[in-house]
């Protein structure tokens, strides 16, 4: 009786089917508005009208219907322009992980390598470069298509590695004005400070006094003033003597093996085996 009464779930409703995809529609059209809208406001370097927009539209991502494409390709347009609003964000990385981590899923969802994929994933790559992670560096190198290894946008970070790797840290220095876009500056900026630290950190040990034109040359710093903040405010240990030679304090000794109390350790080992024989 009752199946006469009701039609099965599984039937279809022609009413509520038009009524779905007008409903789609119309959410379509309002999130390609606000897409356009965002993508005008990123161009334009309005960071918090690009914020409002970005909000926006993660709520009306909330209720995309998953299956379909294009609705998938705004999100993820969304997602990768809230990446790049971040990295303008005076470095958001909070911001920039969060987006990250959520337009990553959707690239399982499209075969198409795009420009800005590849530039998305690239400022991935700087930013584990930065902080050093580099096991996650590579975990990620290998998901990249060659294709996309070779673009420009990964391209360039993965030569950056490979040269903080063997130490030539001038190259390093030489490739950060070869940026392949605007983006990429915040981390260069923060890389280009790393190498700093690490060519410092070689003077100090390999010379105990540098004239200050040499330490300028060496560190690629664009003047004596520019050492000179450096030198207050990472180096204080530095000297500086007559204003145009630096003396490096000499470096605190490692342990040597005289350090190493080996009768005690031989003491303690025979003495544990000693207790072991007695147990035994």
């Amino acid at each position: 009786w009752c199946s006469k009464q009701f039609p099965p779930n599984h039937m279809k409703h022609p009413f509520v089917d038009n009524l779905r995809n007008n409903i789609d529609m119309a959410n379509l059209a309002n999130a390609q508005s606000l897409l356009t809208e965002l993508n005008s406001k990123v161009d334009a370097g309005d960071i918090e009208g690009g914020k409002n927009l970005l909000s926006q539209l993660k709520i009306a991502i909330l209720d995309f219907p998953v299956e379909s494409i294009d609705f998938v390709n705004i999100t993820i347009s969304a997602l990768e322009l809230g990446v790049l609003l971040s990295v303008a964000d005076d470095g958001d990385m909070e911001s920039f992980s969060r987006n990250l981590a959520q337009v990553k899923p959707y690239y399982s969802r499209t075969t198409s390598s795009t420009d800005r994929k590849c530039h998305i994933l690239g400022l991935n790559l700087m930013h584990l470069l930065v902080e050093n992670q580099l096991s996650e560096f590579h975990a990620e190198l290998e998901k990249f298509t060659p294709s996309e290894a070779s673009h420009k946008y990964i391209a360039y970070p993965i030569m950056l590695e490979r040269q903080l790797m063997v130490g030539s840290y001038d190259e390093v220095l030489r490739a950060t004005s070869e940026i392949p876009d605007g983006s990429y500056s915040y981390f260069v900026t923060s890389l280009m400070q790393t190498v700093r630290d690490n060519i410092a950190d070689c003077l100090e040990v390999a010379y105990k006094t540098m004239s200050v034109e040499s330490a300028v040359k060496m560190m690629r710093l664009e003047s004596v003033k520019e050492l000179m903040e450096y030198v207050e405010e990472c180096r204080d240990d530095w000297i500086v003597e007559g204003g145009d030679m630096l003396c490096f304090q000499p470096a605190v000794g490692g342990s040597k093996a005289s350090d190493v109390p080996s009768m005690k350790l031989i003491s303690q080992s025979l003495s544990y085996a000693t207790e072991l024989e007695r147990i035994v």
